[in-house]
């Protein structure tokens, strides 16, 4: 099979995408909770004449665990009318992260082409993935091809925010909806730079609370200071982290940039004068793990180095950096940590190389682009390993551009999109061709 990209028709389905994500963004702390049925309904729209309750061929079913919140499945059959061989295409989802309009130069919620580049919130991330994949499905049902291989296609809600629970994926995944997707590659396609992703990291967000005693600067050997409390601490957490999380070889391999991580990304301390070591000091940050080890282990090793510091908070004091009288220890008070998990911690995901999936992606990027250039993050992708865990054979890739996620001026560009759907193409006929073997 082979694909061109009908550019008016993707923009034009864009464009209507990009209009309502306003009502798409999704943050439920700032009051933000979209309704994705109203990115849906767009896509449903372009679909209405291919349907098969129309005359058409493609199977279409929403569905939805909250009210407006709906998930889409839509699946090209295969000419044997069954579905023992499975390509799929999944993640690229409805909702976007929230944008301030009063921090970008263009409006954020309404598609400005400037040339090559598609401006708006949701082009790269990943509204830019849903139009595409919608001109795939209207390709395949115009074309009609004889495919050994029934292709799907699963458009989610509530991918930016997982506060709220049972809404998305995952709840799909749950209720066994997706099961049959396990009998081929699945493809989620929310990742960027247009090359196979084939690994992220493990995400774990906390906050580490150090509790000194409020005393006069003058007098520093009467009181405890937090703030050097607490980033001793950390630098204790850190050294003994990073000896039980070295560089794993197979992130070699995988040709990750870095290995496991652990880092404050915040700090804050009481407010007090200058003169004044301050009583307790907040330090947030994050660690990111390679899928080669599991968050729950990384942890527990934490929780067991801050127990070894409230048990002799003396193994963390450094003469050396802070002088002799910065004790942490006194005899009328005992400096303590308190740790807070922020959220809950998710491992990443390894794609399987040697997957006909890892074979056909990197084949038909190679043709499409020229070359292929398999790469893994430091970043973190929700439910792809989560899927992986339940028997899919999860493959990553994506279109947009990752200097743009999340970002102001988000934008991605049309040349992009107009190489993934001949890449998604040439997926299905690689795909098709080996299952025939």
């Amino acid at each position: 099979m082979e694909a061109t990209l009908d550019d008016s028709r993707f923009l034009a389905l864009l464009e209507k995408l990009i209009s309502e994500t306003k009502n798409l963004q999704n943050n439920p702390a700032q009051g933000l909770i979209p309704k994705e049925d109203l990115a849906s309904n767009h896509v449903l729209e372009a679909l209405k004449p291919y349907q098969k309750e129309n005359g058409g061929v493609l199977e279409v079913e929403r569905i939805s665990f909250v009210e407006g919140r709906g998930n889409v499945i839509i699946k090209y059959p295969a000419a044997s009318g069954n579905d023992d061989r499975i390509c799929s295409f999944v993640g690229s989802h409805l909702d976007v992260v929230p944008a301030d309009p009063n921090t970008w130069e263009r409006d954020p919620f309404k598609l400005i082409i400037d040339g090559d580049k598609l401006y708006g919130r949701g082009t790269t991330d990943c509204l830019g993935h849903v139009a595409v994949l919608t001109e795939l499905l209207i390709q395949l049902a115009e074309k009609k091809p004889k495919l050994n291989t029934s292709i799907v296609v699963v458009f989610i809600a509530n991918e930016e925010n997982g506060s709220l629970p049972g809404i998305g994926v995952d709840q799909l995944a749950k209720e066994g909806y997706l099961d049959f997707l396990k009998r081929g590659p699945l493809f989620w396609i929310d990742a960027a730079d247009t090359q196979p992703c084939i690994g992220t990291c493990g995400s774990m967000q906390w906050q580490l609370k150090a509790e000194g005693k409020l005393f006069h600067s003058g007098l520093p050997h009467k009181g405890i200071n937090s703030i050097e409390f607490g980033m001793d601490s950390l630098a204790y957490i850190q050294k003994n982290f990073y000896a039980d999380f070295p560089r794993h070889e197979m992130e070699i391999n995988y040709k990750y940039a870095t290995q496991s991580t652990l880092k404050a990304t915040q700090i804050s301390c009481a407010v007090g004068s200058l003169n004044q070591l301050p009583p307790n000091c907040t330090i947030q940050g994050d660690g990111r793990i390679t899928p080669f080890y599991d968050v729950k282990d990384a942890t527990v090793k934490i929780e067991e180095y801050v127990a070894k510091i409230n048990a002799n908070p003396s193994i963390v004091e450094n003469s050396e950096s802070r002088g002799p009288h910065s004790k942490y220890e006194l005899e009328d008070a005992k400096a303590k940590l308190h740790l807070k998990w922020l959220g809950e911690a998710e491992n990443g995901i390894a794609c399987k190389l040697d997957s006909p999936g890892y074979k056909a992606i990197v084949d038909a990027t190679e043709s499409v682009f020229g070359s292929a250039k398999p790469y893994s993050i430091g970043g973190s992708l929700p439910l792809v390993r989560e899927l992986q865990d339940f028997g899919f054979d999860v493959q990553v890739a994506g279109y947009g551009l990752s200097s743009r996620y999340h970002a102001d001026n988000e934008y991605a560009t049309l040349s992009d999109f107009q190489k993934a759907i001949k890449v998604f193409a040439k997926v299905i006929t690689i795909l098709d061709d080996y299952q025939e073997k």
